[in-house]
């Protein structure tokens, strides 16, 4: 039995219809008399800008947010959704992009919280193992949620909403941290759901995995549809072009005045042995990566390979082992913490936005201070910070990087991701840091955003600043990079120019191929 609530709908009626859905928040209208319709079995593509009224709209039909107006109607019948519980109980699940997961808890702990009734432990964990499996999406059910990494907590949220067996299911960015097999099999298995009735709402910014996956795409801008369209007639500049109101174009070196010579090296790690801090992370294993200024290195990978492990290190979040493993502009730093990095010219964009790059419930301003309160600027003057100059910062960076907010200074909390994501990018590049690295720097965000911060990071790096970027976008590292890496089971191969390294070759090194470089076109 498929879902929870299969009471059969009257004749050519849809699985799910909404008819002018409206959500206010104060003088914001974040969805305006929203209109639609998903049938039986079809895959619907949600599209739209960060800030366009997505995630009000499903959280609305998860029973997360009450409408203001409008009416919502389940398989032919008005209903009331009042809770996530109520939706669930209904046939609907939903994968939401920040996860809801409880830390201290196993995989197999937090997937029976999200299931009706008791079951048994062995049970379950054999369960999570074979539809883990089954999916491409590997867990150990026995994993503390911890000490997992970002790409598996989202393989935990897949997984827990499969084992509710929805009618319904609504995704918000699935593939973000997929590579590009895995999202082939996932979509694979999407579209076996859809062939035995399961309706997906589909919410991504790769415009090619709508072209390629959905029967139907609804465009949302600023709080109302702008447009519907057939997949199969568009392609994804089109429907760039619809969710931002201009061709997107893609970022390109040229933009940025660079040229095929580099200055000196300004990043350096050398021999970089890192052991695992936990039983379930990847030991770093003679690392070794060179970054001139005015070079970009892209580093892919799948995740949990060594990623947020890489980043420690040369961030300083966990000390090196010896102090010349790490080099900043030529100074021995593997034993200075993260400020005495900072103190050297260095910037850091951690992968997860809220709780690691921003603090949820402080104003912008104030998470502008929490990374440059030991500096020698404006806002740190003789040891009194000073706030005026970082509101200052704060509507610098919100009006370069266009980040959407209801009002000058927000609580972090309230930004979309990935508006978020634009200001924490958007307040380590106004610095001009001599060396910037970034960890998933466009991880979940549309596509004029990512282009926006892609041309940030390339015009840094005209500028002189050696760029690491940390992504699982194959497409984004193609875009910014310069030389090309991949980091597997905490090794990482040799950088080869990018020019030369093809996306055949970067698969066998993501599956553990050492040496695939060799083989680069």
């Amino acid at each position: 039995m498929i879902g929870s609530d299969d009471s059969p709908s009257p004749d050519g009626a849809p699985l799910l219809q909404v008819r002018g859905l409206t959500k206010r928040f104060g003088d914001l209208t974040a969805c305006d008399a929203i209109d639609l319709k998903i049938g039986h079995g079809e895959i619907h593509a949600l599209l739209g800008e960060n800030g366009a009224g997505k995630s009000t709209l499903v959280k609305m039909l998860f029973g997360a947010l009450a409408p203001d107006a409008g009416s919502i109607h389940w398989r032919g019948r008005p209903v009331s959704i009042e809770n996530p519980a109520a939706a669930r109980q209904r046939g609907i699940g939903m994968i939401f992009q920040h996860f809801s997961l409880f830390e201290a808890l196993s995989v197999s702990e937090n997937i029976a919280l999200g299931l009706d009734g008791a079951k048994n432990r062995v049970e379950l964990n054999a369960t999570i193992r074979q539809v883990s499996s089954e999916y491409g999406l590997p867990l150990d059910p026995e994993a503390s949620i911890a000490d997992l990494s970002v790409g598996e907590r989202q393989r935990v949220e897949i997984v827990r909403c499969l084992l509710q067996d929805p009618s319904l299911v609504i995704m918000d960015e699935p593939t973000s941290v997929l590579t590009p097999q895995e999202a082939d099999v996932l979509f694979v298995t999407l579209r076996k759901l859809a062939a035995k009735g399961v309706s997906i709402l589909y919410i991504t910014h790769r415009l090619t995995e709508v072209l390629h996956l959905a029967d139907h795409a609804t465009i949302l801008r600023r709080g109302t549809i702008v447009a519907k369209a057939d997949p199969g007639t568009e392609s994804a500049a089109s429907l760039a072009r619809m969710m931002i109101g201009e061709a997107v174009t893609a970022s390109t070196k040229a933009s940025a005045g660079e040229n095929d010579s580099h200055g000196p090296e300004r990043l350096t790690v050398s021999n970089g042995n890192l052991p695992s801090d936990n039983p379930f992370g990847v030991s770093l294993d003679n690392i070794d990566l060179h970054v001139r200024g005015g070079e970009i290195l892209g580093i892919a990978g799948v995740a949990g390979n060594g990623q947020s492990e890489l980043f420690d290190l040369i961030s300083g979040e966990r000390l090196a082992e010896q102090d010349d493993y790490v080099l900043l502009d030529g100074i021995s730093s593997g034993k200075l913490g993260i400020s005495g990095r900072r103190r050297l010219g260095a910037a850091f964009v951690p992968e997860e936005r809220i709780g690691h790059g921003a603090a949820a419930d402080l104003h912008l301003s104030d998470n502008v201070i929490l990374t440059r309160h030991a500096l020698p600027e404006k806002i740190n003057r003789h040891g009194w910070i000073s706030r005026k100059a970082a509101k200052l910062v704060e509507m610098r960076v919100g009006e370069i990087f266009d980040v959407r907010r209801a009002h000058s200074d927000p609580l972090a909390s309230s930004l979309s991701g990935g508006n978020l994501q634009k200001f924490i990018v958007g307040r380590e590049v106004d610095r001009n840091p001599g060396i910037l690295v970034v960890n998933q720097p466009t991880w979940g965000v549309d596509a004029g955003a990512a282009r926006r911060i892609r041309d940030a990071l390339i015009h840094l790096a005209g500028k002189g600043s050696a760029v690491l970027v940390i992504s699982q976008d194959l497409d984004e590292i193609f875009e910014v990079a310069d030389k090309i890496a991949v980091i597997s089971d905490g090794k990482l191969s040799e950088a080869v120019p990018s020019h030369l390294m093809t996306m055949e070759v970067i698969g066998l090194l993501m599956g553990g191929v050492h040496g695939g470089s060799e083989h680069a076109a």
